[in-house]
């Protein structure tokens, strides 16, 4: 059986036995609001884990361990984790069950109790051995923008280079649900970076993409957004380019532009404004490591986008406001944009700060304070 994703939002793909000679019916499930459990919280289980997610079920990971990507979504309250290892009951309650353990034999031990209680079940274990065909003998790396996070808004060269990927090294807020796009023995690793938790320095990602291409394999580095704005792809091309590695870029679409987007704001609007500013809150000002000038920025008239600002957001509205920006200056944040539960806050720069606290938004997220930021289309 294949679950085939003819739409990114609505399922996921992958086969439910490694037989490539076995005939099989492709069908798209309705999982929104169901059940679902997904045995294993590795990296075999991942882009089932966010495929499921995206298509709006109600996800249940059965693992004694997870990678971290996993572990944010569950301490996000995205999924359930239970912590332990799977036992037969467990297949009591979900409509679909996902065997993604990386244990062969597990995997098939969950698909046969699946089988005599006619549950419907998709295994991520492809093949005996995890061999990956049609291997480069010359390696290469692809820095890959994946977009805002939903996997339709990934390029269609960027899904290509997926598909054809030995090795996907993926960061949390890359479109983890096309991972289920990859062809039997691909790779998955997870170098995620979750804000004051579990982080891989940017020095073990060059070594690990120099590592993998000199083997000869395809490496694709899956980041979010565009790895050119504030996603450190400019370190990654340099280190590959160091050590004699062949790399390319495919670049993908902005969150700091999509998520305005997907909230219904322009960025521009004539009449309004003929600009906008992308700046990184991930430093507050006055702190050394910072380089705006937040004067500037607000007399600049211009649009401001700040991203990775969830926690320096009440410092930087006092910043604007002590430059000159009028504190009833509209603002809108934007949460897990482009993902299910995308959530859109409006006020003013003077109490956006507090208005996404009392909303519980937290990274990621996006800012944008100026006059478009009230754009509603109903107005002229």
């Amino acid at each position: 059986m294949h679950v085939l994703q003819r739409d990114p939002l609505t399922a996921a793909r992958a086969d439910a036995t490694w037989a490539p000679a076995t005939p099989t019916y492709d069908v798209g499930l309705a999982v929104a609001g169901r059940p679902v459990t997904v045995f294993g919280g590795g990296t075999p289980a991942l882009g089932h884990i966010a495929a499921l997610r995206q298509a709006g079920a109600e996800v249940t990971v059965v693992a004694t361990a997870t990678v971290d990507a996993v572990t944010d979504l569950a301490d996000r309250g995205v999924v359930t984790w239970e912590r332990r290892a799977y036992r037969s009951g467990d297949l009591e309650r979900p409509w679909l069950a996902v065997a993604a353990t990386g244990d062969v034999a597990l995997d098939q031990q969950i698909a046969d109790d699946a089988e005599a209680r006619r549950l419907w079940c998709v295994r991520a274990t492809h093949g005996p051995d995890g061999s990956s065909p049609d291997r480069l003998t010359t390696g290469e790396v692809v820095l890959v923008g994946g977009g805002p996070g939903d996997p339709g808004l990934l390029t269609v060269a960027g899904a290509a280079e997926l598909r054809a990927a030995d090795v996907v090294i993926c960061d949390r807020l890359a479109p983890l649900a096309a991972l289920t796009w990859l062809k039997h023995g691909a790779e998955v690793i997870d170098v995620a970076k979750i804000p004051r938790g579990a982080f891989t320095a940017q020095e073990e990602i060059n070594r690990l993409l120099v590592e993998h291409a000199g083997n000869g394999r395809r490496v694709v580095r899956l980041k979010g957004g565009d790895s050119f704005i504030f996603g450190r792809g400019g370190e990654e091309l340099q280190a590959c380019a160091a050590a004699g590695v062949p790399v390319r870029v495919i670049p993908g679409v902005s969150s700091s532009v999509a998520a305005p987007a997907l909230a219904g704001i322009p960025l521009t609007h004539r009449g309004v404004n003929q600009g906008f500013t992308v700046l990184s809150g991930h430093v507050p000002p006055g702190d050394p490591r910072s380089s705006l000038d937040y004067t500037a920025l607000a007399r600049s008239g211009t649009a401001l986008v700040l991203l990775m600002a969830a926690v320096t957001l009440p410092a930087i509205a006092d910043a604007l406001i002590a430059g000159g920006l009028d504190r009833d200056t509209p603002a809108a944040t934007i949460a897990e944009a482009s993902l299910p539960s995308q959530h859109v806050v409006r006020a003013t720069v003077a109490t956006i700060a507090a208005a996404a606290a009392s909303a519980g938004i937290g990274a990621p997220a996006i800012t944008v304070i100026g006059s478009v930021a009230a754009f509603h289309p109903a107005h002229t």
